[in-house]
C-alpha cells in the first residue's frame, strides 16, 4: 500500500504498473529498501519523476528499521512522521492495511465528496482539505474491514464514475440519488478548482560530449546535478541555462571540463520538458573530445552503460534515445 501510493502521486495507474513490480522484486522488504544503494535505486525510479519520492522511501526505510524493526506502525501519527508520507498517504495505509477509521483525501476523494454535498469551496485551499478529512473521519465505519473497504469505495468512484475530465457516469453511480450537483447539474463546475498559474519556460543547452578511445570505444560524458534542487542528484547530459550555439556550446565545454574539443555538425534534437511549474525547452550540440581528457566532476560511460547502469530522468530521454540511435547508426 505504501509502494503503490507513493508512485501513484501525480502518475497514472498505467505508467506505475511495470514499475511497482519491478521495484517489489528488487526490494521486497523494508530492510532490502533501506540497503539499496542510491544510484540502484535512482535507477528503478528512472522514468517515474519526482525523484525525492524515492529518496524518501529509503529514508522512511531506513527509520522504520532502526525504530519498528522494519515494521510499520498501526497508527496514523507515526505513520505521518514518516519522510514523505503526507496525510493522505498516511490515510491509505492506515485504513487499508491496518483497518484503522482514518480517511485519505486526494483529489479523487476531494471530488466525490464535494459533488455528493454540493460544496463550492475552493479544494487547493488547505483549510477546505482539513475540514472535508475532519467531517469524513467523523463517519468513518468503526470495524477494520468496512473502514478499509471506505477508503478504497471512495477512491474507485473517483478514479471509475465521479472522474476528473469528462463527464461524470452520473446514470451508474451508486451515490447518484444523494448527489446534491447531480441533482442540481453542476458537477461541471464542482469540485470548485481555480485555473493555474502558467508554467515558467527555462531555455538550456544540452552538451552531447563524446569521445573516442584508440580501440574504437565511444563514450559519452555525464554527471551528477546538484544535491539540492531540481533532479536533484541524478545524472544529466551537461544541461547549460540559456540556448547556446554549436562553437559557444563548444567553449563552454572547454571552459567547463578543460577539454579541447570540436564540434560535430551532425543535428541534434530539440525537446521539450514539462515539470509542474516549470517547461525546460532545450536544443542540443554534439561535441568530440580527446580520448584521454579527464575530469572529476563527470564520467565517461558507454552508449550500453548509459542504458543499463545510470539513472538519467526522463528530461534527458529525447537524448539518451539520440545517443542510442547514433550508435545502432554506426554499428549497422
Amino acid at each position: 500500500v505504501w509502494l503503490s501510493e507513493i508512485m501513484l502521486q501525480q502518475t497514472r495507474i498505467e505508467a506505475v504498473l511495470p514499475y511497482y513490480a519491478r521495484f517489489l522484486e528488487a526490494c521486497p522488504t523494508v530492510a532490502d529498501l533501506s540497503a539499496i544503494s542510491d544510484d540502484a535505486l535512482m535507477k528503478l525510479w528512472q522514468g517515474l519523476g519526482y525523484y525525492s519520492r524515492a529518496r524518501n522511501l529509503k529514508k522512511a526505510a531506513c527509520l522504520l528499521m532502526e525504530q519498528y524493526d522494519g515494521e510499520f506502525p498501526a497508527d496514523y501519527a507515526a505513520l505521518r512522521s514518516l519522510p514523505g508520507v503526507g496525510e493522505y498517504t498516511a490515510g491509505a495505509i492506515a485504513s487499508i492495511a491496518f483497518g484503522l477509521p482514518e480517511p485519505a483525501v486526494d483529489g479523487n476523494v476531494l471530488r466525490v465528496v464535494t459533488r455528493l454535498s454540493g460544496d463550492a469551496a475552493d479544494i487547493t485551499q488547505p483549510a477546505t482539505k482539513r475540514r472535508i478529512t475532519q467531517e469524513l473521519r467523523a463517519v468513518y465505519p468503526q470495524e477494520p474491514p468496512r473502514a478499509a473497504a471506505m477508503t478504497q469505495a471512495i477512491m474507485e468512484l473517483g478514479q471509475r464514475v465521479c472522474i476528473p475530465n469528462g463527464r461524470p457516469h452520473c446514470e451508474s453511480c451508486p451515490l447518484g440519488l444523494l448527489c446534491t450537483a447531480h441533482a442540481a447539474g453542476t458537477t461541471d463546475c464542482i469540485p470548485n478548482r481555480p485555473p493555474k498559474k502558467p508554467r515558467r519556460v527555462e531555455q538550456h543547452t544540452v552538451l552531447l560530449i563524446e569521445s573516442e578511445a584508440a580501440d574504437g570505444t565511444r563514450r559519452y560524458l555525464i554527471r551528477k546535478r546538484p544535491s539540492q534542487g531540481l533532479l536533484s542528484g541524478l545524472w544529466e547530459f551537461p544541461c547549460l541555462d540559456s540556448h547556446l550555439s554549436a562553437l559557444e556550446a563548444q567553449t563552454a565545454t572547454e571552459s567547463l571540463f578543460g577539454a579541447l574539443c570540436s564540434a560535430d555538425s551532425t543535428p541534434a534534437p530539440n525537446a521539450i520538458h514539462i515539470f509542474t511549474h516549470i517547461e525546460w525547452h532545450m536544443v542540443a550540440h554534439w561535441v568530440r573530445v580527446h580520448a584521454d581528457t579527464k575530469t572529476d566532476e563527470a564520467v565517461w560511460a558507454t552508449a550500453e552503460e548509459l542504458q543499463e547502469l545510470y539513472a538519467i530522468p526522463g528530461a534527458f530521454r529525447t537524448y539518451l534515445q539520440a545517443v542510442q540511435q547514433r550508435e545502432k547508426e554506426r554499428n549497422s
